[in-house]
């Protein structure tokens, strides 16, 4: 209980030191996001998980459309259930509500400004339970929808032979050329079902609100050549979808409305775990 209060503390100084140190075209930048982002129905604000500068951006940004609905990656639909009666002001109770310390994400501080600034919407979650994982890498992602959900949003439909190539070259190369061949497969297609969940929840929020619907992810997810979006706009063509980015240094893969730059994150080696000597 107390390392998370330090940790809330320290990140939250930490994101406030970095959003200062952005520069003035940062504001400029979010105003002329925020205009961008506010005629869509449905607002993805991508992220990397761990930069404390994309996470202050998504709060002010929400802050600015203030959507009816908001979809959370990191949330089961469980989850989300548990903050229908609201968000507490409190961060810490937040997080012991969610369970965060076990939810595998970077420290809840990071996201409390998001989770606040998204107190007056609707909560959705779009996570799919780790423990579902081994049956869905067993019978597939239509399986796991069922046929008509499956249909609806496009999920059963093979990839273009080129588009199922390059995405499993991107995810070998996202697991350090560590995978098995025959895994990558498996690996495109749970990455196609969490896309997949994330559009249904956008698409049961859209619904149940009328939106607009903020949706909180990865900028893989986020991408609106291969991310949510494409499952979405099978569902809903009319449905205006707009979609921003947030890089590193310039840095960034795949088709966005918009992208934003903020200061790289100091990470440690990601392939240690894929070390046997690691």
């Amino acid at each position: 209980m107390r390392k998370l209060a330090r940790d809330l503390k320290m990140i939250a100084s930490a994101a406030v030191l970095a959003a200062l140190c952005v520069s003035e075209a940062r504001a400029d930048g979010l105003s002329g996001a925020a205009e961008v982002l506010r005629a869509a129905d449905v607002v993805i604000l991508g992220e990397m998980h761990d930069n404390p500068v994309h996470h202050q951006r998504q709060a002010e940004l929400l802050v600015a459309l203030k959507p009816k609905a908001v979809v959370w990656e990191m949330l089961t639909v469980e989850q989300a259930k548990r903050l229908e009666a609201g968000i507490p002001d409190d961060a810490l109770q937040t997080a012991e509500m969610l369970n965060w310390a076990t939810s595998g994400w970077p420290p809840f501080s990071l996201y409390a400004p998001v989770f606040a600034a998204a107190r007056d919407a609707r909560q959705y979650g779009a996570r799919v339970p780790r423990s579902e994982a081994p049956e869905i890498m067993s019978n597939g992602s239509v399986a796991y929808f069922g046929a008509d959900v499956s249909a609806r949003f496009g999920l059963d439909q093979p990839l273009p032979t080129a588009e199922q190539g390059a995405r499993e070259a991107d995810q070998q190369v996202s697991h350090c050329d560590a995978m098995p061949k025959e895994m990558l497969p498996l690996l495109v297609d749970f990455q196609r079902l969490r896309d997949a969940a994330l559009a249904a929840a956008a698409d049961q929020a859209l619904a149940e609100t009328g939106g607009p619907v903020a949706v909180i992810t990865g900028n893989g997810h986020a991408r609106m050549d291969r991310g949510l979006a494409v499952y979405l706009a099978q569902a809903r063509p009319e449905a205006e979808i707009r979609s921003l980015g947030q890089s590193e240094k310039g840095m960034i893969n795949g088709q966005f409305d918009l992208v934003l730059d903020a200061p790289e994150v100091e990470r440690g080696d990601p392939c240690l775990a894929f070390r046997k000597d690691g």
